[in-house]
């Protein structure tokens, strides 16, 4: 018998922000062909979020001999608000910006514990008739004729302050029942509006966040077992394959683990199965509880909402939300195209959005440290690689000078007997033109004389305090005695030449006063 992963269900989505999910009730299917399978989508209750539909299809059974989609045809189109566990903030009891971890999404995973997953608009039970309701509530709240006396009056602000609070029972006729004050009615105090991340995953994406209600360390310790055991839930097939897509912590020691489902064709092709079927499929009674022997809360899809869901969800303030509040905060949204703007009722609601909160401060602070770290070892590398590239650098340069010095002496023994060549000519004016440069005062040579003598009083200075010393590398050492042998040499010339300039002029001066004198003696 061929075991049915389509959903052959009958779901409803409501409108209550006292769980803020969809409940749905589905049955598990077994076969050898088709099962028909309806699906209703509606957002009723206060205001009436669209309308319900009814769709029939076909799931895909697995019959002996053939292979067909896996989860192909299963008509389950409710309305989820998926995103799964995102992320929002919250500030306090006022409107405005309010971002922070939304387990749920839109709304997170509820408030209290017997919400259901299946979407942000979801109403458990509504009354009857509203207009009764709402006559009860402004009855107990201003004029209750429980009593027939003054008393009447106390009870009503007594009322009054049960339903500012939302919490208790307001009596206000002998015949008729109670008004039970909850935090969703219209005059509770203690809400406002916050603002959530918009879901961007595609249906066919297929990501379905799973919440465990167990640590992160044992979830990642099982991950392989939980795996495992997700594929016997799913069917055992073997044309399916179970991945995850990503673990996080959450707040109180539960996480979260972001799966999806491949499926492999006998033609060697896969595609990975959408939200919508795949959602239909773990919300099955029989899956569902094997997910709960596995630890599994809730389950949560993850696909974006349609511009028409959008438009119907900030259209229609919430239900207990004052409609210009909800105006106001559609004003005050900082990205409205990132974030939603979601109501936040009673102080455990704000609770949990603050422990989301810190929750991803830490997640993020994590992550900080993880990059201040890989900047430091970073910086750290790039100090090493500069000095050794300065150290390469000055290896090059001896390099390059005992090259210089090899072709020097190469050439020299080359042109060997050689007569002088016009090159060579030209060269030798080249060099005696930066010689002279190099021997000009206020050029190098002045520089180098500088030198010279911050070396000698750098050795002065080496010679008073013995803990400081200096020394030159050979080679430098070795080019400045080289240098200043060719100044001295120069300067040896030079004075040669001063001299036999100066005994030529003595000679001429001589001859010029022994001319002086032969000429005084013709004359007298």
């Amino acid at each position: 018998m061929a075991f049915s992963l389509g959903g052959g269900s009958s779901g409803t989505t409501g409108f209550s922000f006292g769980s803020f999910g969809a409940k749905t009730t589905a049955q598990p299917s077994f076969g050898f062909g088709t099962t028909t399978t309806t699906a209703a989508s509606g957002f009723g209750g206060f205001g009436t979020f669209g309308t319900t539909t009814t769709t029939s299809g076909q799931t895909a059974g697995f019959p002996f001999g053939a292979s067909t989609g896996l989860f192909q045809n299963t008509a389950n189109k409710g309305f989820g608000f998926g995103g799964g566990f995102g992320t929002g903030t919250g500030t306090g009891l006022t409107t405005g910006l309010a971002a922070g971890s939304t387990f749920g999404g839109f709304g997170g995973f509820g408030t209290q514990q017997q919400q259901q997953a299946g979407g942000l608009l979801g109403q458990a039970i509504q009354p009857p008739t509203q207009s009764a309701q709402l006559i009860n509530t402004a009855s107990a709240l201003s004029a209750p004729t429980l009593l027939g006396d003054e008393r009447d009056a106390i009870l009503a602000k007594w009322n009054q302050l049960q339903a500012f609070w939302g919490t208790g029972k307001g009596y206000f006729h002998n015949n008729l029942a109670p008004v039970e004050f909850t935090q969703e009615n219209p005059f509770c105090r203690f809400k406002t509006v916050g603002f959530s991340c918009i879901p961007s995953n595609k249906d066919e994406d297929g990501l379905v966040a799973l919440a465990f209600n167990k640590k992160e360390a044992d979830i990642r310790n099982q991950q392989q077992l939980i795996v495992e055991s997700l594929h016997k839930i799913l069917g055992g097939l073997p044309q399916i394959m179970v991945n995850v897509e990503g673990i996080r912590a959450l707040p109180d020691d539960q996480t979260e683990m972001v799966i999806y489902v491949v499926e492999r064709f006998p033609n060697g092709n896969s595609r990975r199965v959408s939200v919508t079927n795949l959602y239909s499929s773990l919300e099955q009674a029989t899956v569902k509880s094997h997910l709960m022997q596995l630890g599994v809360i809730v389950t949560l899809p993850r696909t974006e909402l349609s511009p028409a869901q959008m438009k119907q969800l900030l259209q229609n303030p919430p239900a207990g939300v004052d409609p210009i509040i909800w105006e106001q905060a559609k004003v005050d949204n900082p990205d409205p195209e990132k974030l939603i703007p979601v109501p936040m009722v009673g102080f455990k609601e704000l609770l949990r959005r603050l422990k989301f909160q810190e929750q991803m401060t830490k997640q993020h602070q994590s992550r900080l440290d993880i990059i201040s770290e890989d900047v430091n070892e970073l910086q750290k590398n790039q100090a090493t690689t500069v000095a050794k590239i300065a150290q390469y650098k000055r290896k090059l340069m001896d390099q390059a000078h005992k090259v210089l010095q090899v072709l020097i002496k190469q050439e020299i023994q080359r042109k060997a007997g050689y007569a002088i060549q016009a090159e060579e000519e030209q060269l030798r004016v080249q060099l005696d033109t930066i010689q002279s440069e190099l021997n000009a005062p206020t050029q190098f040579k002045g520089r180098l004389n500088e030198l010279m003598s911050q070396i000698r009083m750098q050795n002065h200075v080496g010679a008073v305090r013995s803990e400081e010393r200096y020394s030159v590398d050979g080679d430098l050492l070795g080019e400045i005695k080289q240098h200043l042998k060719l100044q001295q040499e120069g300067l040896t010339h030079l004075i040669s030449v001063l001299k036999e300039d100066l005994e030529d002029v003595k000679l001429i001066e001589q001859g010029l006063n022994e001319s002086v004198h032969v000429r005084r003696d013709l004359f007298s």
